[in-house]
């Protein structure tokens, strides 16, 4: 009897690996915990080609995402938004401006984003520059500007 077995990981496993992994288990693991419970299949070599084979597609998916948020981050890199606001004594800003009403803005100017993306810790509530920082992927971050001027 073998020591060991390879299986296929359908679903994360504690301890013994993610989805999609080809990993060693004992027989006794494999034939009582994980292939009942569907949480594994044998390795054949059909089943490793198409994991392979997803991996490759999943990876090309990925690359193209991720040279689509690199042309966005360009363009919100490239932008400078001017908010005009009407203020009150000593410049202070009736309301404030919020990121719905700049993921607003931006997208009249044509470039699509969520705004939870973009990591404002408060409303924008006086007059000046600001720099937001968008993180559109993991490893893809814009800076958006805005100018908050008198009306």
């Amino acid at each position: 009897m073998p020591a060991t077995i390879q299986v296929i990981l359908q679903h994360d496993v504690d301890k013994v690996g993610k989805s999609g992994e080809l990993v060693k288990v004992r027989p006794g693991f494999a034939r009582n915990f994980l292939l009942p419970r569907s949480l594994a299949v044998t390795a054949t070599t059909a089943a490793v080609n198409r994991i392979n084979h997803e991996k490759v597609v999943a990876q090309a998916k990925a690359e193209k995402s991720k040279t689509g948020a690199r042309a966005i981050a360009e363009q919100i890199s490239a932008l400078t938004l001017k908010i005009e606001r009407s203020v009150g004594e000593e410049d202070r800003l009736f309301g404030s401006v919020t990121a719905k009403e700049i993921e607003n803005l931006v997208k009249a100017k044509g470039i699509a984003f969520d705004r939870k993306t973009m990591h404002m810790p408060e409303a924008i509530k006086a007059l000046g520059k600001f720099e937001i920082p968008v993180k559109l992927l993991t490893d893809v971050t814009a800076t958006l500007k805005v100018e908050v001027v008198k009306k």
